[in-house]
């Protein structure tokens, strides 16, 4: 028998169980008898961080004139990456080596046929190398103004704003290089080793996650050359890095050696939205970008009417979606806080699926987080589990996948590994749940366009418009799959790094641009929103309706409709802490200080970190007074704007000798980001910045948080029963218009400004109507 193995390789060598080269085209003649072994070693080399793959093909042949034949193919897989949406400390690792080596056998029995295990590569994935003249930035910044976004120049803007946001994220990153870094290996896991984030500036550290270290060691010594070792970054939080490095490195690492640190970005997610907007124009995505109202040639079918808990805006909603009334227009479902974004995508799935058997349906979120959350609710829907699946890219740990998602997703439980089925698999599951950038392994795939009936993005609004366009591109026909975009344009947008990106629309979602620009969109003034294109759910089930006043009036027009259960929102309302009994807002005025560690650009006010561990006190002891002995996850969120600030409150909420015998592990204290699409029973949010001799240009300029609106609304809206804010209102009166608006608010209810008898209250509380 003779064996040819077809590659093309640049990183991957292979070598014969004699140590001999294999090359492309090389020929092996296999002795004839049943069950024989030829062992290839497979070793991967490479300089730069990122996601490789390289398909082999051996094929098996009588004789090389022979016809008759079949093939073998494996799809050799190498990351040198983790998730960039890992939000949680590792707590196991994987092993990364300088050069990877694998081993393939083959057991040859003959057949006419072998199926392929592994989705096979057919849509290439290109470098898309930055243009020189990006560098040139006045110039660029001229030409993206003078030319302003349509279809024609969609993508050339689209790919020059990719550019910038590469070319910044490299800036930022060269300037998180370190000379003298101690390390030291992690105590509860030891295959990680940790630096501090100290002298790493707030833009690089959120980029940092799934990006490659370079070290080399300080001094010389016995144990380490001078050579430059690698690792890659498993995790960042508000303190440290997290690395990971060979077993080679690690066997030789004592704690406290000195490191030149550098890091360089990772890629493949650029690389992946530049494809996708190269290919809009392939898979003519005019109507589904800049629809124009076209009606598709099929007709609207509506289901019967639905009684969903009575919510008239979520049942014309889910009619129009399973209608497809907006094809080939994408259908927008505006979800304000808590209005049941994702209720009604779910009911929406479940109603086509009851209704048309044929349907195929990719859901998808720009997170893993957002995904999972949309999975679990499909698979509580009734919905058969044999219908769905879950597909997690290969970087994704698997200690995160939730349990009720581990039975039908592309985990191989008896390796604890993530695999990649082939496209036949992922092809016969009528719902297929996954993040955008994950789609992109099936346009990779060759999952070809039109297989989708329904395309469904939950959270639309954090996701850039090029992440959005990633299964659109290269998964959508146009006139024969539903495109559904659910979010809120008025919470937060995609995290964007690029000023300059920012100011020519990369920082605006699509769901935003096309309720910004788009006029199928707009809302009419005596008509409201056309319901055949979007619908605007109205009825907020989470918070008390004092909480809601304030961003329910600033940003939707006060139209929400508290629906909350009372039970629920009302738990607070007799607190003995509150101003005004039966309003469970306080405003708490801090006349503190702004303050900056050493090689730190992080802000944190101190005098705002004791009032917060006060007010976190006196929720404990409410707490036990009702008989809960533990703090539950969703009763307590802390919301600050700074990484130090963070840090600081969570140190001292450990250290206070009266909290230290609580269980506080599950009292999240985060930024706003991390408590988008959260909830819980109470909120206390600290603004942190303090200094009224800024002048008031400056201000704008310093109070990114403080003056963002976006932020505000998420921070507010993330109550459900009693909402602290803590700041300083000298500063909001002319910088913060929406903080003002607020403090305004809690003081007209007040009345009457009254002191707490605790004096740690008395000396700083302050209001608007006292200045």
């Amino acid at each position: 028998e003779v064996s040819s193995l077809h590659l093309q390789l640049r990183r991957f060598h292979l070598q014969s169980r004699y140590s001999v080269c294999v090359m492309p085209n090389f020929f092996y003649c296999l002795l004839p008898f049943l069950g024989m072994e030829y062992k290839l070693k497979v070793t991967f080399c490479s300089e730069h961080a990122g996601f490789y793959e390289q398909l082999l093909v051996f094929t098996f042949e009588r004789s090389q004139q022979s016809s008759d034949k079949f093939e073998i193919m494996r799809l050799l897989e190498v990351v040198h990456q983790t998730s960039v949406n890992e939000e949680l400390l590792p707590t196991a690792t994987r092993s990364l080596f300088l050069c990877i080596n694998a081993v393939l056998y083959f057991s040859l029995f003959f057949h006419s046929s072998v199926k392929l295990m592994w989705l096979k590569p057919v849509v290439p994935l290109k470098q898309y190398a930055m243009p020189d003249s990006i560098k040139d930035l006045k110039k660029l910044d001229i030409e993206l103004r003078k030319k302003p976004l349509n279809w024609k120049n969609y993508i050339w803007r689209s790919h020059m704003l990719l550019h910038l946001e590469e070319l910044q994220l490299e800036t930022d990153i060269m300037k998180s290089s370190q000379d003298d870094v101690p390390m030291f290996r992690h105590k509860s896991n030891t295959d990680l080793v940790i630096m501090q984030t100290a002298g790493l500036s707030n833009n690089s550290t959120s980029w940092l996650s799934g990006s490659q270290v370079l070290v080399t060691p300080s001094t010389k010594s016995h144990v380490f050359d001078n050579n430059l070792y690698r690792g890659w970054v498993s995790h960042v939080d508000a303190k440290h890095v997290y690395l990971e490095f060979s077993k080679m490195f690690l066997s030789r690492f004592k704690d406290g050696m000195k490191f030149r640190v550098n890091f360089s970005i990772n890629h493949i997610p650029l690389r992946i939205q530049h494809r996708a907007v190269a290919l809009v124009h392939r898979h003519r995505l005019r109507e589904v970008l800049f629809p124009t109202g076209e009606r598709d040639q099929t007709s609207a079918r509506f289901t019967e009417p639905l009684e969903l808990d009575n919510n008239p805006e979520q049942c014309t909603a889910i009619q129009h979606i399973v209608a497809c009334s907006a094809k080939p227009a994408p259908y927008l479902v505006f979800g304000p806080p808590g209005t049941g974004k994702t209720v009604t995508l779910v009911e929406a799935i479940k109603q086509i699926v009851k209704t048309q058997a044929s349907c195929t349906i990719l859901a998808c979120a720009p997170s893993n987080n957002a995904t999972d959350h949309l999975c679990a609710k499909i698979l509580e829907a009734k919905i058969s589990k044999h219908m769905v699946y879950r597909l997690y890219a290969l970087s994704c740990p698997v200690r995160n996948i939730p349990k009720n998602i581990k039975y039908c997703c592309n985990l191989n439980r008896d390796r604890n590994v993530l695999m990649m089925p082939p496209k036949e698999k992922l092809m016969k599951y009528k719902i297929l749940v996954t993040t955008l950038l994950t789609t992109a392994r099936l346009v990779t795939g060759g999952i070809p366009p039109g297989h989708y009936t329904y395309l469904f993005v939950d959270e639309a609004g954090q996701a850039a418009e090029t992440e959005c366009i990633v299964p659109l591109a290269g998964l959508l026909n146009p006139h024969r799959c539903q495109v559904v975009l659910a979010g809120d344009p008025k919470q937060l947008g995609p995290v964007i790094t690029s000023r300059m990106a920012k100011k020519h629309g990369r920082g605006v979602s699509l769901l935003e641009r096309l309720m910004r620009d788009i006029k199928l969109y707009k809302s009419h003034e005596t008509y409201g929103f056309n319901s055949r294109f979007v619908t605007k759910l109205l009825r907020n089930y989470r918070s008390h309706p004092a909480i809601l006043k304030i961003p329910n009036e600033l940003f939707y027009k006060g139209e929400l409709q508290s629906y909350a259960p009372k039970k629920k929102y009302n738990s607070y309302c007799k607190w003995e802490h509150l101003p005004k009994k039966g309003f469970p807002l306080i405003f708490h005025g801090v006349a503190g200080t702004d303050e900056r560690d050493a090689n730190s650009t992080s802000v944190y006010n101190m005098a705002e970190v004791q009032v917060l561990k006060e007010y976190v006190k006196s929720l404990v002891k409410h707490l036990h007074k009702r008989g809960m002995t533990t703090i539950v996850p969703g009763e307590i969120g802390i919301i600050a704007p700074y990484r130090q600030q963070v840090e600081k409150i969570q140190k001292s909420l450990h250290m206070d000798k009266d909290l230290m015998k609580e269980n506080l592990e599950n009292i999240l204290v985060g930024s706003v980001e991390q408590f988008q699409g959260k909830e819980f029973n109470v909120i206390l949010v600290s603004t942190v910045r303090s200094n009224p001799r800024l002048t008031a240009d400056k201000q704008e300029f310093t109070l990114g948080f403080v003056n963002n609106e976006k932020r505000f609304n998420v921070a507010l809206t993330r109550a459900q029963a009693l909402l602290i804010v803590v700041g300083d209102p000298r500063l909001f009166g002319f910088s913060s218009p929406p903080f003002f608006c607020l403090s305004l608010y809690y003081n007209t209810q007040r009345r009457v400004i009254q002191q707490h008898s605790d004096p740690c209250w008395r000396n700083i509380q302050t209001s608007h109507t006292d200045l």
